[in-house]
């Protein structure tokens, strides 16, 4: 089975219709299968005293101004599905509440993900697991106790799902990956495990790739000196093309891991043991 790429646009679009399709390009020229989004109730992920407070922004001056200006509408997410639909690529987001998750029951989504923050809010999940698609668990802040709790939630309601390794720093240092964590969540929860990376570079999605993952998400920007808080742990398109052509190389790489002589070496083992009796 090809791993999943999913190219996370997140909050990367700034609120702008002409960013956001030029990253669905973006995603769709690279050869991902997926582009990812975020949505948020802002009345019920953040406090009202939070919401009230002072930030200057593009928006506005209050965080209830900035964060409103992240926010597609439900017209606006219907440009995005139809703009996906004419590029043959799928899309879906991750709902941080409830009333969020309803949204998006909306739109023809083939899948969905619980963000790492996320992974703790237990109605949440099973509001998710109820939908039966398929769902990427994001493992960043956790213990095992909190990736069995979801596990169990998702296998009561017989919710297909994968996990994915993932180090909630932005951009995450190299030094963090732990990416033997992909062995240890497949072996003791007996499931597929994906990666989502918020590194600088590629190399460390390389290796993840090289671990029998079955699915890679990674942020993606025009600029990774554009305002947003996920920029800096993003890619940038040339760097999304170059990541996914990698990775579809490594898997082919892979093989089977069965040791035999391949029918283009032969000729050469004939010609290079000639004076041997080595059959």
């Amino acid at each position: 089975m090809s791993i999943i790429i999913i190219g996370e646009i997140g909050i990367n679009h700034n609120g702008d219709m002409a960013i956001c399709k030029n990253l669905i390009d973006v995603a769709k020229e690279s050869g991902a299968d997926c582009v990812k989004f975020q949505k948020r109730d802002i009345d019920q992920v953040y406090t009202q005293e939070f919401l009230n407070s002072p930030r200057e922004s593009q928006w506005g001056t209050t965080q209830r101004d900035q964060k409103l200006g992240l926010e597609f509408s439900a017209d606006q997410y219907q440009e995005i599905e139809n703009y996906c639909n004419e590029k043959g690529l799928e899309w879906f987001a991750s709902a941080w509440d409830i009333n969020s998750q309803k949204f998006l029951r909306k739109f023809n989504s083939k899948y969905n993900k619980v963000a790492s923050a996320m992974i703790v809010h237990t109605e949440l999940l099973r509001e998710i697991a109820s939908e039966g698609k398929h769902t990427f668990i994001s493992t960043g802040m956790t213990t095992y106790d909190h990736i069995q709790a979801a596990v169990d939630i998702f296998r009561k309601e017989n919710c297909s799902f994968e996990l994915m390794h993932t180090i909630s720093t932005y951009p995450m240092e190299v030094k963090n990956a732990n990416l033997n964590m992909i062995k240890t969540l497949r072996k003791k929860f007996d499931c597929n495990v994906g990666y989502s990376g918020h590194e600088v570079g590629l190399a460390v999605s390389y290796a993840a790739a090289a671990l029998n993952i079955t699915s890679l998400e990674r942020h993606i920007t025009l600029d990774r000196a554009m305002y947003g808080s996920d920029q800096s742990a993003s890619v940038e398109p040339a760097g999304f093309k170059q990541l996914v052509g990698a990775v579809r190389k490594i898997e082919l790489a892979m093989g089977d891991g069965i040791k035999k002589i391949i029918e283009a070496e032969a000729p050469i083992a004939a010609n290079l043991r000639q004076h041997l009796d080595w059959k």
